[in-house]
């Protein structure tokens, strides 16, 4: 620790980077939670995928918009009053989102989507608060080495991604190698309350400590001048590529494990897969340092790009266990330094830009993932999937669609009925339990009543339907993942373009503040 007191950095600065980690890690559990309940959540309430992707992106939509607009007043407010503020937000989520539900009994599907979509949104705003901080606080503690301990930082969101899907894991629901339902997965209710763990220990983390102030303002820039790097050329750039980073990373994080879970033909080991390829990303963060030291945070960038476009490819054609393992090892190595080094990108090259800078960069890609990744893939799926069983299997559609028309940027499809699907899956197992269930206590579920009536003529076409439906399934989610491939394919020509751009005037160099006081008062190209 001497030697971080010789180098400038405050004393209590690794204190504060693990409190970041443990709020990111804490997203990361919410977030990988959400995505191993969908299904339960389209069984119950009868969500189509492009619902459930709404709900999914409804949340990173409200991370974004926070992002954005606390990083405007972050210095203003001070950092410790908006963890605080997140460490609220996090527990009147986890109520709401638990009331779903008691809204679907007495309002139906539409009340539980606005219950879900509700506590989704303050649970990103929680987390947006946190993500709003956390970024430039960890370029001024570091301010000499802002790739590695950003990457290091955001290491945090992986870790949740393991916790949680391990968890999910385990409480999955099992099915034997023929996809038939053998135990039912642990009460979605009781999953959605693991994130609030590592809540507790970022606010125990947090107690206490001074939190310094941003980079820029430290160094007396004001806000007008932070607010005017977002106008440079290069900075419009970046926003504009880091739009695709969020669609790539979170937009694809939404919906991976349901479809590898799908094509495996076990959700289990869907989420084992994504408990692997986030493992995986967690150690390899740790060594950004190291490697940008090598090939400089352009070329880091430029080969995630490929492997990316390349993982999904694979990913989209994969058949087999094996295949899927290797197509999500490649797709992994290509998302893993994504996010924090495009951060590190901005900073280093407009540190008086600040937390705005950081922030909306952090908030356009929360904002595209939310607005475009989880919804756009979604409705992809939808699209597909439906396309796919109407040409094979007529009646079976006619069976299986939706009551209403999925809608996405003006297009419109008739997907997959979640609720329907899910009783075919398990022959209607949990529908007759639950039926039972209901006469015994002598009451009655209208939703469960009209479901009950639409099985007791489907179940006699299940041994014909079951297999075109799994297969439309399958189809609509492989070609959506070969569809997002071409994101990271246009990410890599962008930071190609970048790489040869620096080349012609002397090379990609980091600018800091203290070495060009001037920097201050001139625009950065």
């Amino acid at each position: 620790m001497s030697s971080d007191n010789q180098n400038g950095i405050a004393p209590n600065a690794h204190r504060l980077l693990w409190a970041g980690f443990m709020a990111i890690l804490a997203a990361g559990v919410g977030f990988s939670v959400r995505a191993g309940i969908l299904g339960q959540w389209a069984e119950q309430f009868g969500f189509t995928m492009t619902e459930l992707g709404a709900i999914t992106g409804g949340g990173l939509t409200g991370f974004g918009i926070v992002i954005i607009a606390a990083s405007l007043v972050a210095d203003k407010i001070g950092y410790g009053k908006l963890m605080a503020m997140a460490f609220a937000l996090n527990f009147i989520s986890a109520v709401i989102t638990l009331a779903a539900p008691m809204a679907f009994a007495s309002g139906g599907k539409e009340a539980a989507f606005w219950c879900l979509s509700g506590g989704m949104f303050l649970f990103s705003i929680g987390n947006g608060l946190a993500e709003a901080v956390v970024n430039p606080l960890t370029a001024a503690l570091f301010p000499k080495n802002k790739t590695h301990y950003l990457n290091i930082l955001h290491a945090g969101w992986p870790a949740g991604l393991v916790l949680g899907g391990l968890a999910s894991a385990m409480m999955a629901a099992k099915v034997d190698e023929s996809g038939s339902l053998l135990e039912r997965a642990v009460d979605w209710k009781i999953q959605m309350s693991l994130y609030l763990i590592p809540v507790v220990i970022f606010g125990y983390l947090l107690m206490g400590q001074k939190f310094p102030k941003s980079e820029a303002a430290a160094a007396g820039a004001t806000l007008g001048q932070m607010v005017g790097t977002l106008f440079a050329p290069l900075m419009i750039m970046l926003l504009i590529i880091h739009a695709m980073v969020g669609y790539v990373e979170l937009g694809t994080d939404s919906w991976i494990a349901k479809i590898t879970g799908s094509i495996m033909a076990s959700p289990a080991k869907g989420l084992t897969l994504f408990v692997y390829t986030s493992s995986l990303m967690f150690v390899l963060r740790f060594f950004a340092g190291p490697i940008v030291h090598r090939i400089s945070p352009l070329g880091l960038l430029f080969m995630s790009g490929i492997l990316g476009a390349v993982g999904l490819t694979l990913l989209g054609n994969a058949t087999t266990v094996v295949a899927c393992v290797l197509a999500a090892t490649v797709y992994a190595l290509g998302k893993t330094f994504l996010w924090p080094t495009m951060l590190a990108v901005a900073s280093e090259r407009f540190p008086k830009g600040g937390a705005v800078s950081i922030g909306m960069l952090g908030g356009v890609g929360m904002l595209s993932a939310g607005l475009l990744g989880g919804p756009a893939i979604g409705f992809q799926q939808d699209s597909h999937a439906s396309h796919e069983l109407q040409a094979k299997s007529p009646d079976t559609y006619e069976r299986y669609k939706a009551d209403e028309a999925s809608r996405f940027l003006g297009f419109s499809t008739v997907g997959l009925n979640g609720a329907k699907v899910g009783v075919l899956e398990d022959d209607g197992k949990e529908l007759n339990r639950v039926g039972e269930l209901l006469k015994s206590e002598n009451r009655e579920d209208p939703n469960q009543a009209s479901l009950s009536q639409w099985w007791d003529g489907a179940s006699e076409h299940a041994a014909e339907d079951k297999p075109v439906v799994q297969h439309a399934k399958i189809y609509g989610g492989q070609t959506a993942l070969k569809l997002t491939a071409y994101v990271p394919a246009m990410m890599a020509i962008l930071y190609l373009c970048l790489i040869i751009g620096f080349k012609m005037t002397g090379g990609y160099k980091a600018i800091h503040l203290e070495d060009s006081p001037e920097a201050l008062g001139s625009g950065e190209s």
